[in-house]
């Protein structure tokens, strides 16, 4: 594609317009309209299904007959696709974020990393206290949501690119099953909206709402959604999302270096403060409880989809936020992060 037209005259033009008017035209209802529609296809499949097995066994479907349904099954997965890519995929495009906030992002010394663990560490440690004490409101997903939503508007004051009106951030209706999926959230692009996984440990949801929440506002690759999360929940005034963005960053950047330098990781690791370590632990006993087989294969399948949308390292695309980390410290100087 054409980054420089996409970013001109669909990102930063249609598709504002179009995403604003699918939040006006959803973010009023109380639930997942979008999950509504997803269990309707599902239920609608299954159903195919069965009729297809039915007339299989009772020797009813000729040739002609699974023509024409396959014929309606591409038709259908075409429109998908044309629907898709116009209320959303586009955006896979663009320029980006790294060419809005002038980053250069290349690859970066050990000790560069280093230098971004020990600051969000702390940030985490300086936090801690106050973030604890503000996480009971955190049970509130209506909470999470405006919070979330005054995250992005004191980024605004700063710039307006990230601007973010008529919200439509809701709880998924399918809450149970992403958990065992591994999906903490997800973007709806037929309905505009941002879905949360209410399963999730609570201290997690402000960045993951956020994260959301920056798909919406067009920046549809991993590493960019992840980087306008951070950027948004670090512009809020509460402490509890500032420490949700930092935890998830700190998992991101301390894995990296513990693979580079494992001493060095540990070592971080037990100058946190024992709340924060306990929320690690939390954090690896919701992923057991809901390890299964079928998640392993689920993300292989996802990692390709990335791969098929200009995320060539698949599911480490998410993980790239540490370079973007390090290119806007390196751009703004160190204390910016």
């Amino acid at each position: 594609m054409w980054p420089d037209a996409v970013e001109k005259y669909y990102s930063r033009g249609f598709y504002l317009f179009l995403s604003r008017l699918q939040r006006i035209l959803f973010g009023w209802i109380p639930f997942s309209i979008g999950d509504v529609f997803y269990g309707i296809l599902l239920i609608g499949g299954i159903y195919g299904l069965v009729r297809l097995i039915r007339r299989l066994v009772r020797r009813e479907a000729g040739w002609q007959w699974l023509l024409g349904a396959f014929r309606r099954v591409v038709f259908f997965l075409l429109w998908v696709y044309v629907l898709f890519n116009g209320l959303w995929g586009l955006n896979y495009d663009r320029q980006g974020i790294a060419s809005q906030l002038q980053l250069t992002v290349k690859p970066y010394t050990t000790a560069e990393l280093t230098e971004l663990v020990g600051r969000i560490a702390g940030h985490l440690n300086n936090l801690d206290s106050m973030a604890r004490l503000r996480r009971p409101e955190l049970s509130s997903s209506h909470f999470v949501y405006r919070a979330a939503v005054g995250a992005y508007d004191s980024l605004s004051y700063k710039d307006e690119r990230f601007a973010y009106k008529n919200p439509s951030v809701k709880s998924s209706l399918f809450s149970g099953i992403g958990a065992y999926i591994g999906f903490s959230g997800y973007y709806n692009p037929f309905t505009g909206e941002a879905q949360l996984n209410t399963v999730v440990p609570a201290f997690t949801q402000p960045y993951t709402t956020c994260h959301e929440m920056g798909h919406q506002l067009g920046y549809a690759k991993e590493n960019e959604a992840n980087f306008a999360g951070y950027l948004s929940a670090r512009s809020s005034s509460d402490e509890a999302f500032r420490y949700s963005a930092y935890f998830e960053l700190y998992l991101y950047a301390a894995s990296e270096l513990y693979g580079r330098d494992s001493t060095l990781a540990k070592g971080f690791r037990e100058k946190l403060r024992p709340g924060i370590r306990q929320d690690f632990r939390e954090l690896q006993a919701y992923n057991r409880k809901y390890a299964n087989p079928m998640e392993t294969h689920i993300w292989r399948l996802y990692g390709g989809y990335l791969r098929a949308n200009h995320q060539p390292k698949g599911i480490v695309t998410y993980t790239e936020v540490t370079a973007w980390l390090i290119a806007y410290a390196k751009k703004n100087g160190w204390d910016s992060i």
